[in-house]
């Protein structure tokens, strides 16, 4: 296993970094671009909510089936192939300046940043040692956030500036560029051994892991709390755009620095697990993002930034914690279970933006409060039900994160 500090370590997570952050520049590209699409393919903003929810919807769906191939093929072939198929893709969607064309490749793109996406940390669990690991994880998601803010700001101010098509082709470049270094760069696994004829063993994997309540409600705990997250930044998008802020598209992409927060929250979850447990967390992190949806109500710019920086930094905190939950609990299967969890993640956001945006559509930010609370009474219920169960388990996520010699079942 290879322990922190070591040059392999350096390796593994400046490679699945880079990796993270690139799929997450290309997921977030075209979010501050949706009151822009709206526009210029004369759509309603439900409907353009599609350029977006396509790639997330389709990465839902592929989530497993990667998972399952890289049990055959490897870990790291999988990553790579999703890797090296996104720049193409972007290229592809130079083609056409149809909405329908766009949405379908934005669907294609999915399931190319599926296959880096699902199991990665599971490469992460089965090459590092726990301790390793537990450090590794914040770092992880730290680039998710990076990239998210990256992709966000390149997609709204190169828009504003040249156009949605030098924007696209721009992060292509970037993205062939980058993964090329990955492929480079990342080690070969150690710990990993193929297996065929998996099939059937991970359709009953998927089934233990539905069952597994411990497993199951932090699942759902991390698709209601994405949904409520991510969507929030597409609501202030066009709240920000339309009067009385009647900002440009550019402009309204920086909201998106508020990420930082979350990059910050992410990589204080190693130092909250060392001194209280994990369901705690996810509580404190899912009230700091309600307290933010609250602030943001007052209609002035810098209580709407503040709202979006308590956002931020609650949420990535709660999903911190429920990833790494999901991730250590599984005791078999665990590129299945991280894929599991991600599956819930992204239709969550998926969903969720289509709820989000209709209540903004039909009464403002009021409505999409009301909309937000219920989903946030929903995560603190949720909360409740897997501390309970919690009790019942014999070891915790905790004592397994903390435990730098504990063998960690990579199957």
């Amino acid at each position: 296993m290879i322990e922190l500090k070591t040059k392999q370590y350096r390796q593994v997570t400046f490679s699945l970094a880079l990796g993270s952050f690139l799929v997450f520049c290309n997921l977030y590209l075209f979010q501050p671009m949706l009151p822009y699409m709206a526009t210029h393919f004369e759509v309603t903003e439900t409907q353009v909510n599609w350029v977006f929810a396509a790639s997330t919807l389709a990465l839902s769906v592929s989530l497993v089936p990667w998972a399952v191939a890289s049990e055959s093929i490897g870990r790291r072939k999988v990553m790579l192939i999703g890797l090296l198929a996104m720049p193409f893709i972007g290229f592809a969607m130079l083609s056409s300046d149809s909405i329908i064309t766009i949405v379908i490749l934005r669907a294609m793109m999915g399931i190319a940043l599926a296959a880096f996406a699902s199991v990665a940390v599971a490469y992460m669990v089965e090459e590092l040692s726990a301790k390793a690991f537990s450090q590794a994880i914040g770092g992880y998601i730290a680039a998710n956030s990076l990239g998210g803010i990256t992709g966000r700001i390149v997609g709204g101010t190169l828009t504003d500036a040249l156009g949605w098509q030098q924007a696209v082709i721009c992060m292509a470049i970037f993205t062939l560029l980058g993964g090329m270094v990955v492929v480079f760069s990342l080690p070969k696994q150690n710990n990993f051994t193929p297996q065929r004829g998996m099939l059937r063993y991970h359709n009953r994997a998927l089934i233990k892991h539905l069952q597994n309540k411990t497993i199951w409600i932090a699942m759902l705990i991390g698709g209601v709390n994405f949904a409520l997250f991510v969507n929030l930044y597409s609501v202030m998008g066009f709240r920000l755009v339309a009067a009385p802020h009647n900002l440009p598209i550019g402009l309204a992409s920086l909201i998106f620095v508020c990420y930082l927060s979350g990059t910050l929250s992410s990589k204080l979850t190693s130092v909250w697990s060392k001194h209280h447990q994990s369901v705690s967390g996810m509580i404190t992190g899912t009230m700091i993002s309600l307290l933010g949806m609250l602030v943001a109500y007052v209609d002035h710019l810098s209580f709407m930034m503040l709202g979006l920086v308590l956002i931020s930094f609650g949420a990535f905190f709660t999903h911190t914690l429920a990833y790494a939950w999901v991730s250590q609990k599984a005791t078999h299967a665990k590129a299945t279970a991280t894929a599991l969890y991600l599956v819930h993640y992204y239709v969550g956001g998926s969903i969720g933006g289509f709820f989000l945006i209709y209540c903004w559509q039909h009464g403002g930010w009021e409505y999409v409060i009301a909309g937000g609370s219920l989903l946030y009474s929903a995560i603190f219920v949720l909360c409740r039900k897997l501390s309970h169960w919690e009790e019942h388990e014999p070891r915790t996520l905790d004592s397994a994160i903390l435990a730098p010699n504990s063998k960690l079942e990579a199957k």
